[in-house]
C-alpha cells in the first residue's frame, strides 16, 4: 500500500475474534468494534456514512449490493485458528490497493475479491 493511498478504516461485526482488533491498532489502521447487538442493517449504514470495510465471518453481507454497504472483507478462517486469521490479514493489507466496492473472501491460504452486487440478490 502506497504511503498517498490512505489507509481502509475497519468496522468489526462482534464475530469476530478479538484478536484482530488490537492487531490492526497496532498496524496503525482505524478499527472499531461495532456494537453488540447491532443489526446487519446497522453495520451497513455505519460502513457507508463512515466509509469502513466491514469485517464479518457472516455470509449474509456477501449478498449486500454497493449501494448499501461501503466494502465487505468475508472471513472464511476457522474461528479456531485466530494465528491464521492475524497473518492473512496481514497479507490482505500489504496486497490489497482498493477495498471500495468490493466483497473480500479471506480463507487460511489464500484470498481474493470481487465486485459486490449492484443489486442485492436475496
Amino acid at each position: 500500500m502506497s504511503s498517498l493511498t490512505p489507509k481502509p478504516k475497519f468496522l468489526l461485526d462482534e464475530n469476530v475474534r478479538k484478536e484482530l482488533f488490537p492487531f490492526l491498532q497496532k498496524m496503525d489502521f482505524p478499527a472499531r468494534i461495532a456494537p453488540k447487538g447491532a443489526s446487519d442493517e446497522t453495520l451497513a449504514q455505519m460502513s457507508i456514512k463512515e466509509k469502513r470495510v466491514i469485517v464479518t465471518n457472516d455470509e449474509d453481507f456477501s449478498e449486500y449490493p454497493k449501494s448499501t454497504v461501503f466494502s465487505v472483507v468475508w472471513l472464511r478462517i476457522p474461528q479456531n485458528d485466530p494465528q491464521s486469521l492475524l497473518t492473512m490479514f496481514d497479507k490482505l493489507l500489504k496486497e490489497c490497493n482498493n477495498f471500495n466496492g468490493k466483497l473480500i473472501i479471506l480463507e487460511k491460504n489464500v484470498w481474493e475479491d470481487v465486485p459486490l452486487p449492484t443489486v442485492q440478490s436475496m
